[in-house]
């Protein structure tokens, strides 16, 4: 029974250790910029075993070298609500869930359909899951958690995200996040994503380049080998349409 207490305590302790060193971590990018993130250094680890050379492009640029189009690109994209809420949007949240529940579901009605085929062997695609998540809690989430999905994660990613709102102002959550995010493979950060797509820095970027770049985002290593996707440049359309919309902090 004391060796099971032991180990108990020994969890809780670890526990704590790191939930101080996440805290010190948060406490330090306040005026520190990040080296790297979890994110990019697995990134890092994966291409370099992968392809037996490591492709890498980021340069860290201050907040007023970003051009306030990608600012506002940004954030009509991924998080329309960014300057007013507390970290968590959690209307979106909701309707995320909504919306992936209503996918499962109706997955699942055509796998029975297609099993009640003798003829058909067809695997059904596994339902699209659609993100919910802030930039304060994907800048979490890429900044110091792994990227696997469970429940534990999802719980520290919001006790992180409600740290960063607490210690950084928002102007500095989004500098990180612009600097920090990934536009391809490799490729870390505004600047270095302005430069091999446009061929320029991250604060000359037009309305419509910014507006590429945003929607982006959520697909990034797909989306560079496909250029000149339709969708690419319809969504781009719309979200240029949004930004005189987008409230920046």
């Amino acid at each position: 029974m004391k060796g099971v207490l032991r180990w108990l305590l020994l969890l809780v302790l670890a526990g704590l250790l790191l939930q101080l060193f996440f805290v010190l971590s948060i406490a330090g990018a306040v005026v520190l910029d990040p080296v790297s993130t979890t994110f990019q250094r697995s990134e890092a680890w994966r291409i370099a075993t992968e392809r037996d050379r490591l492709r890498w492009r980021q340069q860290w640029v201050p907040a007023s070298r970003i051009s306030d189009h990608l600012k506002r690109a940004v954030i009509a994209a991924e998080d329309d609500g960014f300057a007013t809420h507390e970290g968590v949007d959690w209307d979106a949240l909701e309707k995320a869930w909504a919306r992936n529940a209503k996918a499962e579901e109706q997955a699942a009605k055509l796998a029975l359909r297609l099993r009640s085929r003798a003829s058909s062997a067809q695997a059904t695609r596994p339902p699209k899951v659609v993100g919910g998540s802030t930039i304060t809690q994907q800048l979490a989430k890429n900044l110091l958690l792994s990227g696997e999905r469970t429940l534990l994660r999802k719980g520290q990613e919001f006790v992180l995200t409600f740290a960063l709102e607490a210690m950084l102002s928002k102007q500095r959550i989004l500098e990180v996040y612009l600097n920090s995010v990934e536009w391809g493979e490799g490729i870390f950060g505004a600047e270095a994503a302005a430069q091999h797509y446009w061929r320029k820095p991250a604060s000359q970027l037009t309305p419509y380049e910014a507006a590429r770049l945003a929607v982006m985002l959520p697909r990034p290593k797909f989306f560079e080998k496909v250029p000149n996707s339709g969708y690419l440049a319809g969504r781009a359309n719309t979200i240029v349409g949004r930004m005189r919309h987008a409230e920046l902090p």
